[in-house]
């Protein structure tokens, strides 16, 4: 499972070869601080169940091609699924509804797994500071109090930066996820405050607090790129004036299909996105469209969503993805 490094808090245990406790670094106004971190496990989930198959009836080799088509996969990702299978289950003489979902379960999985899925909360650098980015609607905030909730199950110390201050609804709802979660919630002075200087608030919060993340949620406002450009690189400054940025999460909403890949896109090029959050997982059969955004962008999906409830969320797992998406029962 993926390594995490968290503060260590309490008092100090006595130290051995084997002790994972490991001293790092903490840079705050450029000046670097000693902290000393732990190895840790974040909760596990599967979400393999919350994710509607393509299959309503027994795979068919020569259908397959358009059924990934209609599942936003792509019309070249496609094909070259298609045939891949076609060449496989030749090979191997599979022929059995099972044994087909078999091997497409485990080329789907193949195909979309990366060295690096996994949230950069490894480096020590306290606090871990995560920009969450991405249209309005796309369920950014619900993902920043799902994710919240995660790391405080996990016994992470979380402040959350309501820096959407042109949404008063944006705010309630994050204090609302704040409360449900546990975390330390930075709101706006008034409304229509600069986004950037709550941004700068929260870290100077979690710094004050030593606490371990700081997760801002931005405007999801697209009107022009410049705009989006501008705003995301004054956040950007207010953050690195205090701690470093470990990652910005593009919040994509799978049910928009090709429409999301225009979005992602549009945030791509301006926001400096280190991975991809799809939610509503659930609510469509058409999960491809997270094989075309991780290929065609060449950026990890790190985590994914389904349902509404404060547990519908974890890391995403190629297998488990697949597995859904072919409904092969192991």
């Amino acid at each position: 499972m993926f390594k995490f490094l968290k503060r260590l808090r309490g008092e100090e245990p006595a130290q051995s070869p084997s002790s994972n406790i490991e001293p790092t670094t903490s840079v705050v106004n450029a000046e670097p601080l000693v902290v000393e971190v732990e190895s840790v496990e974040l909760p596990k989930r599967t979400l393999g169940e919350g994710i509607r198959s393509l299959f309503g009836a027994p795979v068919d080799r020569e259908d397959l091609e358009d059924i990934l088509i209609r599942a936003d996969f792509g019309v070249e990702a496609s094909v070259e699924i298609s045939e891949e299978l076609k060449r496989e289950a030749n090979r191997q003489g599979a022929s059995s509804d099972a044994e087909l979902r078999l091997l497409l379960k485990d080329l789907l999985a193949k195909k979309l797994t990366r060295s690096d899925s996994a949230l950069n909360l490894a480096s020590g650098s306290l606090p871990y500071v995560i920009l969450v980015v991405g249209v309005n609607g796309a369920g950014k905030t619900t993902t920043i109090g799902k994710l919240s909730k995660w790391l405080r199950d996990g016994d992470w110390s979380v402040v959350l930066g309501a820096a959407d201050t042109f949404r008063a609804a944006a705010v309630e709802q994050l204090g609302t996820w704040a409360d449900r979660s546990g975390s330390t919630l930075v709101r706006p002075e008034r409304e229509g405050q600069d986004p950037a200087s709550v941004a700068y608030q929260t870290v100077e919060v979690a710094l004050s607090q030593n606490a371990d993340i700081a997760i801002i949620d931005t405007a999801g406002r697209l009107q022009n790129k410049k705009d989006l450009m501008d705003e995301l690189g004054k956040i950007r400054r207010a953050v690195e004036k205090q701690a470093q940025i470990a990652e910005v999460l593009l919040v994509i909403d799978s049910t928009m299909g090709q429409n999301a890949m225009a979005q992602a896109k549009a945030f791509t090029e301006v926001a400096e996105v280190t991975g991809i959050v799809m939610t509503k997982l659930d609510g469509t059969a058409k999960g491809g469209i997270l094989y075309s955004l991780q290929s065609a962008l060449d950026l990890p999906v790190k985590l994914v969503g389904v349902g509404e409830g404060i547990n519908d969320f974890a890391f995403f797992s190629p297998e488990e993805f697949a597995k859904g998406l072919v409904a092969y029962k192991s």
